[in-house]
């Protein structure tokens, strides 16, 4: 752990986020057609399993990840696994550059007040902090990415610049900033059990193989991956509310584009979202896609801090 650190400070500020935004392309080119089904999921109204009301039957398109998955395909080709790809590369890179800077800067800063190599609480604060900032410099492009991969056949945006022009058309430079309030109540503690539950997860894992005399070195790349995906699963299973609020309110707006994926709702903003969902959909509704989201959230934890980890290892052998 403490030649880790050592060498995480011999690097420049550049690397960190050069190191970030590689880790975030890595990421999203595997993990976007987890996040496409996800959002799928997240969109409907309809309850998620068949049900009957007063001699009505309630269903809803997607039912299940493989189903859905197959649908997806046979409806709109392998592509649409894909939809949204372009705004969504855009996104990781920037998301990945300036959370990992952000965090690795806020670590820096404070090493010289923090002299205990084990789990420490600022993870959790400075994870919190990098969230935030990385979430505030690309918000108007996961607005993008939303509404791209939402849209059924025939499709309203049929390239980014052509979907840029019509949003702003559409409501001026807010529209880029739909969903905004919820995603920052969320993404603090979401980035924050991440950062904070990763390194303390490396911590036990250390520990562990320390007690039982294994060399935790030659397990750095499966720790990465393992500590990676648990503390993916953890921030997202207590966190999907917000994120199901989040993309309901990114799609206000964009009606004719989901005609042929069942009913719309409008809300007002995000307690209107949340009070229409518990109501219509009943208090399950804010947890719709849990199995996707929680997949998509381990799989990229995992890839995210794994790739990261692996390219400022490269990058330190270069300047050595």
């Amino acid at each position: 752990m403490t030649d880790r650190l050592n060498r995480k400070t011999k690097l420049q500020p550049y690397h960190y986020s050069l190191c970030g935004a590689f880790s975030g392309v890595v990421t999203r080119a595997i993990a976007q057609p987890l996040d496409v089904l996800k959002i799928r999921f997240q969109l409907q109204t309809e309850p998620i399993r068949r049900r009957v009301v007063n001699g009505k039957t309630f269903s809803s398109k997607y039912s299940g990840i493989i189903q859905a998955a197959n649908l997806i395909v046979k409806e709109e080709g392998i592509t649409a696994l894909w939809k949204g790809h372009v705004p969504a590369q855009g996104l990781s890179v920037i998301y990945g550059s300036s959370l990992f800077l952000t965090f690795e800067l806020l670590k820096v800063l404070n090493q010289a007040n923090n002299k205990h190599s084990s789990f420490s609480k600022s993870n959790f604060l400075y994870g919190g902090v990098a969230g935030i900032v990385a979430t505030m410099c690309c918000h108007p492009l996961d607005v993008i990415r939303t509404r791209f991969v939402s849209q059924g056949e025939p499709k309203i945006y049929t390239s980014f610049l052509q979907g840029t022009k019509l949003m702003a058309q559409e409501g001026g430079i807010l529209t880029f900033y739909k969903g905004l309030f919820p995603t920052l109540l969320a993404i603090f503690p979401n980035s924050s059990l991440q950062f904070g539950f990763y390194y303390m997860l490396k911590d036990v894992w250390n520990h562990s193989f320390h007690v039982v005399g294994i060399n935790k070195i030659k397990h750095g790349k499966l720790q990465s991956l393992t500590c990676g995906a648990l503390s993916g699963m953890i921030s997202k299973v207590l966190l999907l509310p917000f994120d199901v609020v989040k993309k309901r309110l990114q799609i206000q707006g964009f009606e004719e584009a989901r005609k042929s994926f069942g009913q719309f709702s409008h809300y007002d903003g995000m307690l209107s979202c949340f009070r229409g969902i518990v109501k219509e959909e009943g208090v399950m509704g804010l947890f719709k896609g849990t199995a996707a989201s929680v997949l998509k959230s381990s799989v990229v934890a995992a890839l995210a801090f794994f790739t990261y980890e692996q390219c400022c290892a490269v990058v330190f052998t270069m300047i050595e």
